[in-house]
């Protein structure tokens, strides 16, 4: 028997979608699976308790979806709560353990290293869990597994990522509860398509995903949203990236829910980057049921988007906008305030051309979360160095590790840059912007970090459903 284990718990609670195709995948293998969900447990380790003293799998896998809640300043670190849930599990099971899941994949060697398990995958795990599960079975070469990380003669060896180009997972979606996480949650998760060719500077999806998208057949897209409306989950977001990256493959997602007829049954929200989009897709998308879109749009100012790597400029932004307009789309723009070279002005100009374009919800994130391997990284290392440099924020001491919230803010935005945002904000009631309190670390969080948002969970245990941005903007009344 297969065990999976959901170690996420963050609130409001997130379904966990890739380790129920995990699950789908194994049980068409022909392996028994059974699925530990530790985000609705009061005590995780006497939930494990309970469970291995009536379970005893061949293989445990340990399903790791956040490192971090992303945010600074509160930093949020959660690879040591998996420490005494792993000591837990070993106390009462032989099995080995094998962790992976999209958090897991961005520090493979490193979480690997740190919790002490015996093995890791890094990318897709459908094949490669399937795989490991057989090769333990019969003995043969872990060399041919997908992905896989594991010791040989107290050395980490490294298997190349698992990213297949063909994705041909038909996930049931009846493996979890997704009506708890519905009722809870208040969305549920659907994915179109995994990785993504751009480079960003910041973005970690390539490092778990791969950098080139690898496209999901809309016909199971479509399958699985009326598996899940026949569980009556009718609000729905997509895990991608960015869902119109390629901008064919969205629109043939969305006309293979028009076809059948699934847009009049069901609301949907995505991630969308600014370009590539036009009024076809932004018509169908409204066709297809869907409602909102999240723009990645960084800045407004060109010279910092060019700084992030971004191929649009401000005009992109203000059309974007305009096409969700005209398809009564709400929307909603995410900046990523205090890259490299930003300055008052530059965040200056990035809220004042928002609140000109006037879309319903800005983002106003201050501080860029530094991934290991990505452009970010890169520049520290060759333009300014990690040792005693004034724009790294973190909350550790000792030599600088990526696997843990480390930042980067600008010193060219002085010794106050959340009031620097939250006085060019100005009150504004569409923006999530930072507080002086915040980049303290004293007082209460005032931005959109959903982690542990006590008024989103009671919105959402009342009735309200969608994307979280969205439920925010309705308690505030707009």
């Amino acid at each position: 028997m297969l065990t999976l284990i959901n170690c996420n718990r963050m609130s409001p609670p997130i379904a966990p979608v890739g380790l129920e195709m995990i699950a789908s995948a194994a049980q068409t293998a022909g392996i028994s699976v059974d699925i530990l969900d530790l985000c609705w447990a009061d005590d995780p380790c006497q939930a494990i308790r309970d469970y291995f003293a009536t379970n005893q799998p061949m293989l445990i896998g340990l399903s790791l979806r956040n490192v971090d809640d992303c945010f600074w300043p509160s930093a949020q670190w959660f690879i040591p709560d998996l420490q005494p849930w792993i000591q837990e599990i070993r106390s009462q099971c032989p099995a080995p353990l094998v962790l992976g899941g999209i958090g897991y994949s961005i520090f493979p060697q490193a979480i690997l290293q740190a919790t002490g398990t015996d093995y890791g995958i890094h990318g897709d795990g459908e094949i490669a869990l399937v795989s490991l599960y057989q090769t333990l079975e019969s003995r043969d070469s872990l060399k041919h597994v997908p992905g896989l990380l594991w010791y040989e003669d107290g050395q980490v060896q490294v298997n190349p990522p698992a990213w297949p180009l063909e994705i041909e997972t038909q996930p049931r979606r009846n493996l979890v509860d997704n009506r708890r996480y519905f009722a809870l949650g208040g969305q549920i998760g659907l994915e179109t398509k995994r990785g993504c060719p751009r480079q960003c500077l910041y973005c970690a999806d390539p490092l778990a995903k791969g950098n080139r998208a690898r496209l999901r057949n809309p016909r199971d897209i479509a399958n699985e949203v009326e598996a899940l409306l026949a569980q009556e989950i009718n609000v729905l977001h997509l895990c991608d990236a960015e869902f119109n990256l390629p901008r064919d493959h969205a629109l043939a997602v969305c006309q293979e829910l028009i076809k059948r007829n699934l847009g009049e049954q069901l609301q949907w929200y995505a991630y969308l980057t600014v370009s590539p989009f036009d009024s076809e897709l932004a018509t169908a998308m409204k066709r297809a049921g869907c409602v909102g879109i999240d723009f990645t749009t960084d800045s407004a100012n060109n010279h910092m988007l060019r700084t992030y790597k971004q191929p649009y400029d401000s005009n992109d932004i203000r059309y974007a906008v305009q096409l969700c307009r005209e398809n009564d789309l709400i929307v909603m723009t995410d900046l990523l305030l205090g890259g490299p070279g930003e300055t008052p002005d530059t965040i200056a100009e990035s809220i004042d051309f928002m609140k000109s374009v006037n879309p319903d919800g800005v983002g106003a994130g201050l501080g860029m979360r530094i991934y290991p391997g990505t452009g970010m990284a890169h520049y520290v290392d060759t333009q300014e160095g990690w040792d005693n440099n004034p724009n790294i924020k973190r909350k550790y001491t000792g030599p600088i590790d990526l696997c843990r919230p480390t930042f980067y803010i600008p010193q060219e935005l002085g010794d106050h840059p959340a009031k620097l945002v939250n006085d060019l904000i100005d009150n504004d009631p569409r923006f999530f912007g930072p507080t002086e309190a915040e980049v303290t670390g004293h007082g209460d969080s005032q931005d959109h970090n959903y982690n542990d948002n006590t008024e989103l969970c009671e919105s959402i245990r009342n009735g309200a459903r969608g994307a979280y941005w969205h439920l925010m903007l309705k308690q505030r009344g707009l």
